[in-house]
């Protein structure tokens, strides 16, 4: 369980989350909707303990992580994986080396157990024939492919993050990174590991999440099922979200 209390959280004099209190348990599919700016990728952050809130409180199954010390948060962020949005993949490493990476650091298997899962790994999401490629020459569907592959390395993580998954591919390249989302949370709760992803792509949005949370001038406007944000009476929401009105006019 993820549970913001009263989380304000600012920098450079402005605040970017402003008394901002919501619950997630790990098997749910959400995603966070809003602007450039307005702090989608910030809750990622503060859920990982990168950053510290100013006030309020971050509880992660029930423990406080707000004042927690570096080792301390180990153990907190094992409990997830991140996919940055550009990917960040490590530029010296071939993609082998990427996605062993984090058996390497947090695992005691042997070189060839590492080997077998990182080609395991890579079978499952469609790239095994990748595997001694660098990361400049890849497209940026599969770059972000092996950011997923590598943040499945390492741990069995509770509930994976995206930061804007999406973002930048072509239309094609986008829509099967979202199946590959659904893939890889599907199941039933609560034995599925959920996902939260920051996006303000709706239409990708609406194809791999349950819950939708909107979020403008630093609070949660919106937290609602597909349905309450098709029939939102919000107009700024709507104006937000009219690329999926006029996606789904056209089928």
């Amino acid at each position: 369980m993820i549970e913001f209390r009263n989380v304000t959280f600012g920098y450079n004099n402005k605040i970017v989350l402003n008394d901002v209190s919501f619950r997630a348990h790990f098997h749910e599919k959400i995603a966070i909707l809003g602007g450039s700016g307005e702090g989608k990728t910030t809750i990622l952050r503060l859920i990982l303990g990168l950053v510290r809130p100013d006030s309020g409180k971050i509880l992660i199954d029930g423990q406080d992580i707000t004042r927690l010390t570096e080792s301390e948060l180990r153990d907190i962020r094992m409990k997830f994986s991140i996919v940055f949005q550009e990917g960040a993949l490590f530029d010296s490493m071939n993609v082998r080396e990427n996605v062993a990476f984090c058996f390497r650091e947090y695992s005691n298997y042997s070189e060839d157990e590492i080997e077998s899962r990182v080609r395991e790994i890579l079978k499952r999401l469609g790239i095994e024939g990748a595997i001694d490629l660098m990361p400049e020459e890849l497209s940026g569907g599969m770059q972000r492919r092996v950011a997923i592959a590598r943040s499945l390395a390492g741990c069995n993580p509770k509930m994976v993050l995206y930061d804007e998954a999406t973002t930048g591919l072509d239309p094609l390249t986008a829509d099967n990174i979202c199946s590959l989302i659904r893939e890889l949370s599907s199941g039933e709760p609560p034995d599925r590991a959920g996902f939260i992803i920051v996006t303000h792509k709706v239409t990708d949005a609406v194809k791999v999440a349950e819950r939708f949370m909107y979020i403008r001038n630093g609070i949660i406007a919106f937290d609602g099922d597909i349905i309450a944000l098709r029939n939102t009476g919000d107009m700024e929401l709507r104006r937000f979200t009219e690329e999926l009105h006029m996606a789904e006019n056209c089928l």
